[in-house]
């Protein structure tokens, strides 16, 4: 299994969007896989569900960072390396999705109790979130 499906098994599995993207490459990077389900559970459903930024960006976000993100408050290059590469990750997922604000992308504010119901019952996190999962990390794979 490559990372591309082991991403959408992880989010199947149970993991919400974010955990599913971060725990796949995260330990790439010596983190445990423990560290990275509980570094990115509070992510999923657009952070906390609120339906802001899709999981499955914030997980791609902060692999990146892993990646290439500073540590040194006056590294300006490597931070604007890691801003540029998080910038060029947004577009060609907007490029797929249009958007990467969750509640854009399954069309119900998910911090609605009702619309909630209302995405679960359209089968929205059995359909459309794996395919968001799949989309960041394809695009993943394509730029590390």
């Amino acid at each position: 299994m490559n990372d591309v499906e082991k991403s959408v098994f992880q989010f199947k599995k149970g993991h919400n969007c974010c955990q599913s993207i971060f725990s796949t490459y995260g330990t790439r990077y010596g983190m445990s896989e423990e560290m990275t389900l509980k570094i990115a559970c509070p992510f999923g459903g657009g952070m906390a569900r609120l339906g802001n930024t899709c999981g499955a960006v914030t997980g791609a976000f902060m692999v990146i960072g892993l990646e290439h993100g500073c540590v040194d408050p006056e590294d300006e290059e490597s931070k604007e390396e890691t801003y540029s590469l998080v910038n060029t990750f947004v577009q060609k997922f907007m490029t797929r999705n249009k958007t990467i604000v969750c509640r854009e992308l399954l069309g119900y504010d998910i911090s609605n109790p009702q619309e909630h119901e209302k995405a679960e019952n359209e089968g929205l996190f059995e359909t459309l979130c794996p395919k968001l999962v799949q989309d960041a990390a394809e695009i993943l794979e394509e730029m590390l």
